[in-house]
């Protein structure tokens, strides 16, 4: 059966990095890149990490129904999952892995059902997710600030996923990812 991984979590969760390291541990997985129209961040690189594009492209591909699910996450700030990038992967005969805002995760879920494990990665609190967004390095105070807030609403939604993984503890959490992931596409041996 084709299947699916959804990872979401608010931003500075650490869900990037379990992401990377199921990647690392699970060869059946593979990572779908998202659409987005912001800038790239850091090291980010176009196809790599995300097929960056203009708000004006974005906007055609809508109209042209190219996206599993797509979502205005700030103004002119999309992100989305097109459909050919899942087809591709389960061509190869891979289960797809996402990495996707909170909003989109849920989106996800609903559209590929039984064939997806949705994983909501949540910070310990608050205030270490904060401390996190700062020492990364990448956003002036005011985009922390509105990330803040987002992810204090974006935990209300936990609960709509398949599983919960609180990130306090890096090494706990891979363990747990790992068991999961294993498990959900019938490789269940930790």
């Amino acid at each position: 059966m084709k299947k699916v991984i959804i990872f979401s979590a608010p931003s500075g969760s650490g869900k990037t990095t379990l992401v990377k390291h199921s990647l690392e541990v699970i060869p059946e997985l593979e990572f779908s890149i998202s659409c987005t129209t912001r800038q790239p961040r850091g090291n980010e690189s176009h196809a790599i990490d995300y097929h960056f594009i203009s708000p004006d492209e974005f906007r055609q591909k809508i109209s042209e129904d190219a996206f599993v699910e797509f979502e205005e996450v700030y103004t002119d700030k999309y992100y989305g999952t097109l459909k050919s990038e899942v087809e591709k992967i389960w061509n190869k005969g891979k289960v797809v892995i996402f990495d996707v805002d909170v909003k989109g995760g849920i989106s996800l879920k609903k559209y590929f059902g039984e064939k997806a494990l949705s994983i909501f990665i949540e910070p310990p609190s608050i205030a270490e997710l904060e401390r996190r967004l700062i020492s990364r390095n990448t956003d002036d105070a005011e985009t922390i600030k509105t990330r803040v807030e987002k992810a204090e609403e974006e935990l209300t939604y936990a609960i709509e996923f398949d599983e919960i993984v609180v990130n306090d503890d890096l090494s706990e959490a891979k363990i747990k990812i790992e068991s999961l992931i294993k498990s959900f596409i019938g490789e269940a041996r930790v």
